[in-house]
């Protein structure tokens, strides 16, 4: 894992710049905090569409008469995004979360902190030292948790960091559910003190 991120982080690095600390965040599927909201909303959602689509499917097979041309698929193909989408939602979201984290790389160098992600393309993400003024820890047992960079946005702790649609943008930059999280904000602390 550390091998991969050092790696990957390299290409990204100022002739100067040397890296100091490089991790992934939690690989896998696991569940966070947000789906205790968002995995009975997924399922209510999942529910009522497919009960829709087996409904509407059903009412067009039972009819006698057939309706004019076209009419009586439309309840059908009208369902049909709002299956996909709970689908996504019920299963979905947690593999293409867990492909989002598998590529995702963290670094601290003697200058900022760096975050190289993107599932389809390559997204980095670049914070200065010197101009970083809030940074958070959430720790959890066993020296797992994240680092947050600024301020977090109040919808942050129900969609923040999960694969639900459009819950990035709600979170602040951060180094999600890393290793040894308290070393890792020492390090930076440390790095950034150097840096002004």
């Amino acid at each position: 894992m550390w091998q991969d991120a050092d790696s990957e982080l390299r290409h990204e690095l100022a002739p100067e710049e040397k890296l100091i600390w490089s991790g992934q965040p939690r690989q896998g599927i696991f569940l966070r905090g947000s789906d205790a909201f968002l995995i009975p909303f997924s399922l209510m959602w999942g529910g009522f569409a497919i009960f829709w689509e087996v409904m509407a499917a059903g009412a067009l097979l039972a009819t006698e008469e057939r309706p004019p041309m076209g009419i009586g698929i439309i309840f059908p193909l009208f369902g049909l995004p709002f299956v996909l989408v709970g689908l996504y939602l019920i299963l979905g979201r947690f593999f293409v979360d867990a492909r989002q984290r598998a590529k995702t790389f963290y670094g601290l160098t003697n200058e900022r902190a760096v975050i190289v992600s993107g599932l389809l393309g390559r997204k980095v993400k670049s914070l200065n030292l010197r101009t970083l003024t809030d940074i958070s820890l959430s720790e959890k047992a066993g020296g797992r948790g994240t680092i947050s960079f600024g301020p977090a946005h109040p919808l942050a702790s129900w969609l923040g960091g999960s694969s639900w649609p459009g819950g990035g943008m709600y979170a602040p930059p951060s180094f999600q559910e890393i290793q040894d999280a308290k070393k890792v904000y020492d390090m930076i602390r440390e790095a950034q003190h150097k840096a002004t």
